[in-house]
């Protein structure tokens, strides 16, 4: 717990941003029944019942103190779309900075592994070179 509180204590620097990551499965919904459409002195009328159109995920990065934020929706949450995403952080959001310090939970995908399985030794060792891992309290609602 600490580590990410001293983190989040620092003065900012642009070349090691703090950047909290999370991801979030989003259900997709649509209308079962059609809307009745406002009129004069009458609001719109929308029915309760929803059809299910699936599911997404949706991965979204704070970087608090640097005032950037950056999301991406994806069909899935497995390993490779984790670290397809934090290179996307590394290569075009945080483009600048030498080090991205990135607060994440312990999600089985939150570690190196995932970019060792999804991208070759070369590629997996230059995207980890840039990232640090700190990782938020187990069990901790943060």
């Amino acid at each position: 717990m600490y580590d990410v509180l001293d983190l989040y204590q620092e003065p900012y620097d642009p070349k090691r941003p703090v950047v909290g990551v999370d991801e979030r499965p989003k259900q997709l919904i649509g209308e079962k029944k059609k809307p009745i459409p406002m009129k004069p002195g009458s609001p719109e009328k929308v029915d309760y019942e929803y059809v299910r159109n699936g599911s997404v995920n949706v991965f979204v990065a704070v970087d608090h103190k640097g005032g950037k934020r950056d999301a991406k929706v994806t069909d899935r949450r497995t390993k490779k779309d984790f670290a397809t995403y934090i290179k996307r952080l590394i290569d075009k959001v945080f483009l600048d900075a030498e080090v991205v310090r990135l607060v994440v939970d312990n999600l089985n995908t939150h570690n190196g592994s995932s970019f060792y399985e999804t991208f070759d030794k070369a590629e997996a060792e230059r995207i980890l070179s840039k990232i640090e891992f700190h990782y938020t309290p187990i069990h901790g609602s943060w």
